[in-house]
């Protein structure tokens, strides 16, 4: 027989299982070809699951010149979680929040006060504007909040940062490690020397400098939460040196965790997804930052007081005392990554 020649039906093309698969089949093509007829799109809907709505793509098409200020935003973003009620998680205690100026370490900042603790940010000079924003923020939460301008790439900062902040407080109870740094590259021979030490020393040096500066004056019952990201469980494309980063982070995190256990030091990790914050319109070109997020199921990126409340959950011992090692993935999907 000719191999190209067309094949006759096989008897078993009209069992009664064939033919209800295939009905099924022609009413979905038909409801397909109606609504490609229709005109109606097959963009997915931005995903309302909390107290208030949410602000959606398409945001504004901005560039921020880099370290990035929340303030410059047109769209500002959530972190004051208004139907968050504060319950004493953290009476008493006093937290360090890397990057505390603005995005997820403003939110987190903000919740912490509202949980009974006092905090000390760390941020770069040039964000001095949002700090003082959490801080005030802060301090109507009835938290101390104490600013500290510094680069976690030092080591001796971290040291100086940490004594500080303990001096400051009078103890040294939880320690955010959130400052990062992000550049995108469309290919590896774009990422030179310069970008992926800055990546580096930002993102994972300096959260083993501030790990190695606070654990002296943690305590038993004490703990670390470090910022990860969907990024560091499956990859980048375009952020090579952010995902490495990441990457070991969460790896960082789970070694630490069992390095810490006979202290009685938890030591846990918040992945998130997309999150509006400055760190990507200071990255991306501004017409990429118009449908950021738009590719997770849930059609949007986060709010920080969305995350926040996770941070919250993780370093307080009343909800977390059994829980450390743990790469908490909040990421705008369905399932872990």
């Amino acid at each position: 027989m000719n191999a190209s020649k067309k094949r006759s039906a096989s008897p078993t093309d009209s069992d009664p299982t064939t033919q209800a698969q295939r009905a099924l089949q022609r009413k979905r093509d038909a409801a397909d070809a109606q609504a490609t007829a229709a005109g109606k799109s097959s963009k997915k809907r931005a995903v309302q699951a909390g107290e208030r709505k949410e602000p959606v793509n398409p945001l504004p098409a901005q560039h921020l010149a880099k370290p990035g200020l929340e303030s410059q935003l047109e769209v500002q973003p959530r972190f004051a979680a208004l139907a968050y009620r504060g319950s004493g998680k953290l009476e008493g205690m006093s937290a360090i929040v890397t990057g505390g100026d603005s995005g997820i370490g403003r939110a987190v900042s903000v919740l912490f006060a509202r949980e009974g603790a006092n905090v000390a940010i760390i941020h770069l000079p040039s964000e001095q504007a949002d700090a003082d924003q959490t801080c005030a923020e802060v301090q109507k939460e009835g938290g101390r909040c104490l600013s500290i301008i510094g680069d976690v790439r030092d080591p001796a900062f971290c040291r100086r940062a940490v004594k500080r902040a303990a001096d400051e407080f009078g103890q040294l109870d939880i320690l955010v490690n959130n400052a990062a740094f992000q550049l995108h590259a469309n290919d590896i021979e774009d990422i030179d020397d310069a970008q992926w030490d800055m990546t580096m020393r930002t993102n994972i040096y300096g959260y083993f400098q501030m790990a190695r500066a606070a654990v002296p004056l943690l305590h038993e019952g004490g703990s670390i939460i470090n910022t990860g990201s969907v990024t560091g469980l499956q990859g980048s494309a375009q952020l090579l040196d952010y995902s490495a980063t990441k990457g070991a982070i969460h790896a960082f995190t789970k070694s630490l965790a069992s390095n810490l256990l006979p202290k009685g030091i938890r030591v846990n990790a918040v992945a998130p997804g997309p999150v509006w914050t400055p760190l990507n319109p200071a990255d991306r070109p501004a017409d990429k930052v118009r449908d950021f997020g738009s590719q997770v199921d849930m059609g949007r990126p986060a709010q920080p007081e969305e995350i926040a409340p996770a941070f919250v959950f993780l370093a307080a011992p009343a909800c977390a005392s059994y829980i450390t090692g743990l790469v908490l993935p909040i990421t705008g999907n369905v399932g872990a990554i």
